[in-house]
């Protein structure tokens, strides 16, 4: 029993230290930098565009609501 537990804390130790590596190795060679992501959002979304985004949200809830309100499982 001792020895399973042994091996099950080595692998969450080993796959963790693998974990923390790819993470700092993703920091460090600069994976997660997106500057221009928030500068081109703002510069191509217009007024109408996002109108236009919030209509159809609008319209994929009541789609959804319409098909959910005509079946109801048996008690």
């Amino acid at each position: 029993m001792g020895a399973i537990i042994a091996i099950m804390l080595g692998i969450s130790t080993l796959l963790g230290a693998l974990a923390l590596f790819g993470l700092l190795w993703g920091i460090k060679s600069r994976q997660f930098d997106d500057y221009s992501k928030f500068l081109d959002g703002t510069k191509f979304d217009s007024e109408d565009a996002l109108n236009d985004a919030y209509n159809m949200e609008k319209r994929k809830e009541e789609i959804l609501k319409k098909k959910s309100g005509g079946y109801r499982p048996p008690d």
